[in-house]
């Protein structure tokens, strides 16, 4: 073990804090972009896709699925947290079909390693590959192997104990498994298990070794068939030199065969991805102290020359979607510290101070943009959805067909839907004009109503903004930038988005279909227009949006006044101080209608087992009623839940269903089973409830996925309603969203990665102070000026210091055997 780093004075030593334990982060990002050349799989001659994606052979996300369409666009981001030991990511292309199973069209595989060859993760199109029943294995073998010597020479003797979350082949969704031993020339086969994923063996086979060069050992996984072949499940293999130095003894995760996957050479189509990998390890919250002190000093002694604080250096440094994972941690971090105003105020000053040009303020994905555009959707969302789900319900369900462009009106569909006979283009407008006007009427007045629902810490952050602009653009042909400003940010970046596609922000559980698609997209550009207070109409290519100008003049006039209501608010403190949890424990997180098992069904088929009941999540409690409104509802207390995760379709012969493990007084274990309409609410739910009981301490390391029924787990066969789980749990399993809970050592780390990228930059700044050019320049300015120079550069090596002790942190506890240091930032 290599000596630890040298301690000089003022250092943080790790060895005098608390418990040397470090945690562990890690977050894929993953935007399914599109498609292209895809091969049609209907008799139409185009195909219906989707994507399906997968983490270890779990699915955490379905796409929306493109009708009639070659090349789809389905640009949909997912953030799933994930522990550090995942393995890969897959995507699957399918073709929906309303009759009978969807065809599988191709898959791509991206391994782990091959997400970090790059630490700026992969973008580019990728072939799709033909799916090989050979290479979708999944699951884990348990083995002790031990090679033996006596008097009559070697043997080899191997425990074949167990498996796990095997592949699925059969149509019941279980496999009837056995395996196959190789060992040399020998070989022998186990016993078959039926009907299970899950199987148990505990068989103990010896094999003599036979003269030759030392053999590797090879065990494969098979699924019996009684009519044609056997299916491939899996296999391990283990060189002669591991059995003769490390015999394996534990869990081992079953491979393909190798070269299963077969390349198509694009003749099965392409999908762009973007897909990128946050790794990280987590010190303990008293490291990262100096660092958050400095953060929060930033803010609070808020300067014009500042070109060496944390927040200065990470402005000059970040850009892409390095800035954006950054904005939200810093937002996040701030919010904790109960300081989001001041932060905000800070970059947004400093933008407000480098604008020569008002038309431009704000345009650009700078910091503070991407920063206030994170803050809202940190601490707007329930205003958000409070204003706009109501107008969005109908239209989604009122399915109206709406088109103002003459050159994309389709005639037919409007008679279809609309009308009665052929209808010309100008009834079509007419007809369509009334619709938008309508939907927008209510749009408009739910947000110019919605003052008092907005958060005070969103108004009083609107309010700073505010003033900024107007400080630095008093002038009276500038009067409209101060409104600018914050619909810029309302209208532009927050309810226009929103409305353009409401799943995005949680406002609806699948994407539009084409026709309420570009419904929305005519609202969104109305909604544009008036958060532009109405400066761009009748300008650009979209003249045929005229027929909507009446009405999009007089509704700036309202949003005016709007946006002077919302800014009167008091700015003697920050509205709310530090808080603890983005969402209130009592606020609810989640709702809605899912089906649920009847506690005791005795003999109910399945279908009537499960009954329609109104679900609510918040922080303390998951309770359910028949319905929204019922007055008493039943309560599961989130402190008593100990796991949530799914169930194998075979255990009710029903899809998308999950459980809710709980722990009673007496210890005794309580199972709650329910059934979501989708593998989105199912994913949705599941990272919910995984968020809401993350605190507990009494985690199930292991469950059932099947049901106990007709006298034994569904699963793996046993007899005993007690017996252990037989698949590991998947707590750290969950999709990052808005309600994402307050980490702030993580977000503090994540800042320190990025400030190391500006290392160099800081030596600069500390080296000019004795370089002997630079002072004797420095001697012609005033003295006023030299004392802001050296008050920089002192800030300058103060960070630097602070970075270097973080550094000799992470150093110790990687000597200590703690594990990797964290992977450097992903992309910059």
């Amino acid at each position: 073990m290599p000596p630890g780093p040298a301690s000089g004075p003022g250092r943080l030593l790790p060895g005098k804090f608390g418990p040397r334990t470090m945690a562990k982060s890690s977050s894929l990002h993953i935007r399914v972009v599109e498609g292209r050349a895809l091969p049609a799989k209907d008799v139409s001659g185009s195909s219906d896709p989707y994507c399906l994606v997968k983490v270890d052979d779990e699915v955490v996300a379905r796409t929306a699925t493109i009708w009639r369409s070659l090349s789809p666009f389905w640009g949909e981001e997912y953030t799933v947290h994930l522990p550090l030991d995942f393995h890969h990511l897959a995507f699957y292309v399918l073709d929906e079909d309303t009759v009978g199973h969807d065809d599988v069209i191709g898959k791509i595989s991206l391994s782990k390693e091959a997400i970090t060859a790059d630490p700026r993760g992969i973008d580019s199109w990728i072939n799709l590959s033909r799916v090989n029943p050979d290479a979708e294995v999944q699951g884990e073998v348990r083995l002790a192997v031990q090679l033996l010597q006596d008097s009559r020479g070697r043997c080899l003797r191997c425990h074949l104990l167990q498996a796990r979350d095997l592949a699925p082949r059969d149509m019941s969704g279980t496999s009837d498994p056995f395996a196959r031993i190789f060992w040399g020339s020998q070989s022998w086969e186990s016993s078959i298990i039926k009907k299970t994923r899950f199987p148990h063996w505990d068989e103990v086979l010896e094999l003599r070794e036979v003269p030759g060069a030392p053999a590797p050992l090879r065990v494969e996984l098979w699924d019996w068939d009684m009519v044609g072949k056997n299916d491939f499940l899996g296999m391990v293999e283990f060189p002669a030199q591991v059995l003769q130095h490390k015999p394996p003894n534990g869990w081992f995760r079953l491979q393909p065969f190798p070269s299963a996957e077969e390349d198509s050479g694009g003749s099965l189509g392409a999908v762009r991805l973007k897909v990128r990998l946050a790794e990280d390890r987590v010190l303990p919250s008293k490291y990262y102290r100096a660092l958050t002190a400095l953060l929060l000093e930033s803010v609070r002694n808020l300067s014009e020359e500042d070109t060496a604080s944390p927040l200065a250096v990470l402005e000059e440094l970040t850009s892409g979607d390095c800035r954006q994972d950054l904005a939200t941690k810093l937002v996040k971090l701030f919010l904790g510290q109960g300081l989001a105003g001041p932060f905000l105020d800070y970059l947004t000053r400093r933008e407000v101070a480098r604008t020569t040009d008002p038309n431009t303020l704000f345009r650009s994905n700078s910091l503070a943009s991407k920063a206030v555009e994170q803050f809202m959707k940190l601490v707007g969302m329930h205003y958000l959805h409070e204003v706009l789900k109501p107008v969005l319900n109908r239209v989604f369900e009122e399915k109206k067909y709406m088109e103002l462009d003459p050159g994309k009106m389709d005639l037919g569909r409007a008679r279809r839907i609309s009308f009665k006979g052929t209808p010309s283009e100008e009834q079509v407008r007419e007809t369509s004009l009334g619709l938008l006007t309508g939907y927008l009427g209510l749009i408009v007045d739910a947000m110019v109503g919605s003052v008092g629902r907005c958060p005070p810490t969103m108004r009083l952050a609107f309010r700073r903004l505010q003033q900024r602009v107007e400080e630095r653009f008093p002038a009276a042909e500038h009067e409209d930038v101060k409104y600018l400003a914050v619909s810029g940010f309302l209208f532009l970046r927050f309810f226009a988005p929103a409305i353009l596609t409401p799943k995005l922000f949680d406002l609806r559980d699948q994407h539009a279909d084409p026709q309420t698609s570009r419904s929305l997209l005519l609202l969104a550009k109305a909604v544009q227009s008036i958060g532009n207070l109405g400066q761009q109409l009748g300008q650009g290519k979209e003249l045929w949006m005229a027929p909507l100008h009446p009405f999009l003049l007089q509704s700036i006039a309202r949003v005016r006044d709007f946006l002077d209501q919302l800014v009167d608010v008091q700015a003697d403190e920050e509205a709310g101080g530090p808080a603890r949890a983005l969402v209130p424990p009592s606020e609810t997180v989640r709702e809605g209608f899912l089906l649920k098992r009847k506690e005791e069904p005795s003999g109910l088929a399945t279908r009537f087992a499960f009954k329609k009941r109104y679900f609510r999540l918040s922080g303390e409690t998951l309770s359910y009623a028949k319905g929204p409104e019922w007055q008493v509802p039943t309560s599961i207390p989130v402190s008593h839940i100990c796991a949530v995760e799914r169930v194998d379709e075979g255990a009710f012969q029903l899809p998308h269903v999950m459980q809710v493990v709980t722990r009673g007084s007496a210890g005794t274990l309580h199972t709650t089973y329910l059934q979501c309409k989708n593998v989105n609410e199912l994913n949705q739910w599941l990272s919910a409830l995984r968020k809401a009981s993350a605190p507990n301490q009494e985690k199930l390391a292991a469950c059932h996925p099947g049901a106990f029924r007709g006298g034994r787990w569904t699963c793996c066969l046993q007899a005993e309603r007690s017996a252990a789980g037989c698949s590991r749990t998947h707590a750290a399993v969950t999709l990052g969203d808005w309600s994402d809970p307050l980490d702030p050592d993580a977000e503090a780390q994540m800042v320190y990665r990025q400030l190391v990228l500006g290392r160099d930059q800081l030596r600069l700044k500390v080296l000019e102070e004795s370089n002997p050019d630079a002072a004797g320049e420095a001697d012609s300015v005033q003295g006023s000026c030299l004392e802001a120079l050296a008050r920089q550069k002192a800030a300058a090596a103060h960070l630097l210091e602070v970075l270097e002790d973080l550094d000799h942190a992470h150093e110790e506890f990687q000597w200590q055997g703690q594990g990797k240091v964290a992977l450097g930032p992903q992309g910059s």
